[in-house]
């Protein structure tokens, strides 16, 4: 008879983690598990390489810094035993190294090159380590360039459980480190991650997870990193999934640092359901994307406040009520700069927002200023408009400069697209865009949908019903309106989305149905606007084809379309 194997508690941290804050990181760990061996967890696991931080980009090519993280490794497994906790496995990623000898020397090529690892600490020491095999190359990811892949599996062995290990994109591959442990006898199968969030995501990763979590007939247990680091902002959502099947036994909330406990049962026993958050509504889960994108860029980069230009428009007052769920709303400072043709609708919108937020809102005209130049320069068509929306980018960098709040820019996807907008001014420039992957037509979603948060939740909706309602315009001329200069954007949003996120040209989009006339438009307009969104700040990435590391396009570049009749 096989001897029968107690129950097995696992705690899976989601955790917050800091680029390069090697000390704060360790501290995070040593306070998770003290509260998960308090709740009688023997296995205790944290997100891919949550002692450095993710993505650690070139600072892995930095000996100092691996050394620091070997120190930490080393330091935290002591501190551990010190502490009464050396009984307790905990697993948590880092940086490791190893020497090359199969892989020819690339770019960044050394005698021995950092790995993505994951190390398990017990009785005061590192006891096993594991080394990333699949190392990611493609959207944000390049881990291929600063990371040489780890070729051997690795099955930790606690309290007489056998616990397979792997790190992130090993079970996104077919083959490799999960098809050489299912012949290893598991209890289970644990992934260390840091995923970050994209829309309609979450379904792919317990779809996934069940189909490994069969390959190797048993439960898999998937950690995943939270909160923002730079442009990527980690969900968590961390799971237990069975074999077989992708409606999790047990899952972590998302966008809050959570400690997910749940018992592996003896040999035999069936799999017990444990906790289940209730899933967001679509939406919601773009929404608090970039409230947490926005929050770790503001905490992480030592801010406590935030700037923007509130015209009474859409894109800036979801931008201001992200910014005060964020930060709150006392933290964020409202700045209308109207001009002579702003009308008095937007102005009230403008004052409305502030006091719904609890904001400090200021009024500063633009007029004198703009009379200022043009009293020098003489300018008339566009060169007049764009002067006076670069007065208002002037004026917020001026306040940013004198008070430190850090300025935020409240662009759209939509516009930094195609170019509508004007460099430099209060829509672009900045030092965050949190809504800079929302197009238009979302954007009106979102603020739909935090007015009815709030509704349901018995508060005041924080955005004013006609900021939603009424049509957008720059109101840099008489009677401007953004339909003047591009398609209607429901329509502009999904030949956006089939030309830039499916990379489609000219003839896919004619088949699709959309109008030449539109097509040759809008396409002419997204290449030419490259060189504009090379100097956008950066923002919040919310789905699979964002601007910046996602699509990486020369500036400089005459390739254009094919249109009827020229050669293709």
């Amino acid at each position: 008879m096989e001897p029968t194997t107690p129950p097995l508690r696992i705690a899976l941290a989601q955790v917050d983690t800091c680029v390069g804050d090697v000390a704060g990181n360790a501290a995070t760990v040593l306070a998770r598990t003290r509260e998960a061996a308090a709740r009688g967890a023997r296995l205790v696991a944290f997100p891919e390489m949550t002692l450095t931080g993710y993505p650690i980009e070139d600072l892995a090519l930095r000996a100092s810094f691996r050394r620091a993280a070997y120190q930490a490794g080393d330091d935290l497994a002591r501190t551990l035993a010190e502490e009464g906790l050396g009984d307790v496995t905990v697993v948590v990623g880092t940086v490791g190294a190893r020497p090359i000898k199969e892989r020819p020397m690339t770019a960044l090529g050394s005698p021995s090159r950092p790995t993505n690892r994951a190390i398990a600490l017990r009785d005061g020491r590192v006891v096993a380590s594991y080394d990333k095999h699949h190392l990611p190359n493609y959207g944000v990811f390049d881990e291929f360039r600063v990371f040489t892949p780890g070729d051997s599996t690795c099955v930790l062995d606690v309290d007489g459980r056998r616990v397979g290990l792997v790190v992130c994109e090993d079970i996104w591959q077919d083959g490799g480190p999960v098809a050489q442990l299912a012949g290893e006898d598991l209890d289970a199968l644990l992934v260390v991650n840091a995923s970050p969030f994209e829309e309609g995501k979450g379904h792919q990763r317990t779809e996934l997870a069940a189909r490994r979590a069969s390959e190797v007939g048993a439960p898999l247990l998937y950690v995943n990193q939270v909160g923002g680091q730079d442009d990527l902002v980690f969900d968590g959502g961390s799971f237990v999934v069975a074999p077989g099947s992708d409606s999790p036994l047990s899952l972590a909330p998302q966008f809050v640092e959570h400690l997910l406990v749940w018992d592996l049962p003896a040999r035999g026993e069936v799999l017990a359901r444990g906790e289940v958050a209730p899933p967001l509504d679509p939406d919601e889960e773009v929404y608090r994307a970039c409230v947490a994108g926005l929050a770790g860029y503001v905490r992480k980069n030592g801010f406590r406040s935030v700037v923007l230009g509130v015209s009474g428009g859409i894109d800036s007052a979801l931008t201001a009520a992200i910014a005060a769920d964020a930060i709150g709303g006392e933290n964020v400072v409202g700045v209308s700069m109207p001009s002579a043709y702003s009308s008095e609708h937007s102005k009230d919108d403008a004052a409305d927002l502030a006091a719904r937020l609890g904001a400090d809102y200021r009024v500063q005209p633009i007029a004198p200023m703009v009379e200022a130049f043009q009293g020098e320069l003489h300018l008339e068509g566009v060169a007049e408009e764009n002067l006076q929306a670069r007065v208002r980018g002037v004026l917020l960098m001026a306040i940013s400069n004198r008070e430190g709040h850090l300025v935020i820019a409240p662009g759209n996807k939509s516009e930094l697209a195609t170019g509508y907008a004007t460099i430099y001014d209060a829509g672009s420039i900045g030092g965050y865009a949190p809504i800079k992957d929302v197009d238009k037509s979302q954007v009106w979603r979102l603020a739909r949908w935090r007015n009815n948060h709030a509704i349901d939740a018995g508060e005041i909706p924080p955005i004013p019903e006609s900021s939603i309602t009424k049509p957008p315009s720059a109101e840099l001329r008489p009677g401007q309106l953004d339909q003047d200069s591009l398609p209607p954007y429901d329509v502009l949003d999904e030949v956006l989305d089939a030309y830039i996120e499916h990379a489609e040209g000219r003839a896919e989009l004619l088949a699709r149905g959309f109008d030449p006339e539109v097509v040759d438009k809008v396409v002419t307009l997204v290449d030419r606007a490259e060189w504009k969104r090379r100097q956008y700040p950066l923002g919040t990435k919310v789905t699979a084809l964002a601007f910046g590391r996602d699509r990486r396009l020369p500036i400089t570049s005459r390739w254009r379309e094919p249109q009827e009749g020229s050669p293709s």
